[in-house]
């Protein structure tokens, strides 16, 4: 016996916030672009975390500064490389100097450099923290993908009878759903006009 129209099977595309088409075929949904499986991990984020934090212990100085602090710390810490220079040469040219300082200029070389040598430490960490952030806003952009294709397939699901325990679950991501709302317009306020400027003077004028 011949299928009626309402019992063909729905094959038609559904299209996604994306603009990618999907197509509903024996109650499954086949992604004409498939993206391939993303392997797993070689390690967990808690593992990461631990070892960042078992570093730590090892930076010298390692530590929260407040911005105050920062902001007192940050002129004297930029002094200019010729002038620190300078004045390390200045220490091992004089007793009396590197008496004063309390430091030989062996050891204020020896600081020099270790401090250059953890900047490229910082250089290295701010460029690890960016790739980490771009990793992470990857992983979102990816499952919010996966998501949003969710709530749209359900929503043409749910126009069967048969799908009809999504609804609940669709009405929730609807509720929810914040992916193209803007806000709302506000209504701008007019600017006063000469007239309405001399009545406002007026009446806030005292009587005498």
């Amino acid at each position: 016996m011949a299928l009626g129209p309402r019992n063909q099977p729905d094959r038609r595309p559904i299209t996604d916030f994306l603009g990618k088409e999907f197509t509903v075929k024996n109650n499954e949904v086949s992604q004409r672009s498939a993206a391939a499986a993303a392997q797993d991990p070689a390690v967990t984020p808690e593992s990461v975390v631990e070892q960042l934090r078992a570093l730590r212990s090892q930076v010298p100085y390692y530590g929260q500064l407040p911005v105050p602090t920062v902001q007192s710390l940050r002129a004297v810490s930029s002094i200019n490389p010729e002038f620190a220079q300078a004045a390390i040469h200045s220490v091992g040219a004089s007793l009396t100097v590197q008496a004063t300082v309390g430091q030989s200029a062996e050891e204020l070389q020896a600081a020099s450099e270790a401090a250059a040598r953890w900047s490229t430490v910082r250089d290295e960490l701010k460029a690890t923290l960016d790739g980490v952030t771009s990793a992470v806003l990857t992983m979102k952009h990816t499952l919010g993908q996966s998501l949003l294709l969710t709530y749209t397939v359900s929503k043409k699901l749910v126009k069967v009878p048969q799908h009809a325990d999504l609804l609940p679950h669709v009405a929730l991501m609807r509720k929810a759903n914040r992916i193209g709302r803007g806000r709302k317009a506000q209504t701008p306020v007019p600017a006063p006009t000469p007239k309405a400027e001399a009545a406002t003077e007026l009446s806030s004028t005292p009587n005498v």
